[in-house]
């Protein structure tokens, strides 16, 4: 039994819609960060159903590239989060005003 491509279409904008509402609605920098990977992620489930329905590899070639790009930017976003938190005592997205001129 195989899962249509709607189905997983679906899925896919169900998980990009929560991803963007969890970094749309969330003070804590955690969970903003936890939004954007799934929303990254998403995108990923998109490309691996495009591959599956068009048998061709390219889309799986791109969810390899979207998952690098997704652990580059949670280690960056890590460090700046720890670096933040030691410098203000919270995770706020409130406090992170630091970069300002």
């Amino acid at each position: 039994m195989t899962v249509s491509f709607t189905c997983i279409l679906f899925l896919a904008v169900l998980l990009f819609l929560m991803g963007t509402a969890c970094v749309m609605t969330r003070k804590n920098l955690f969970m903003i960060l936890i939004g954007a990977e799934i929303m990254l992620n998403s995108a990923g489930i998109a490309f691996a159903a495009a591959a599956m329905h068009w048998q061709d590899l390219h889309g799986q070639v791109m969810v390899l590239f979207i998952m690098t790009a997704a652990a580059a930017e949670i280690a960056v976003a890590l460090a700046l989060i720890v670096c933040i938190q030691r410098r203000t005592g919270s995770v706020s997205a409130d406090h992170y005003n630091l970069l300002k001129g």
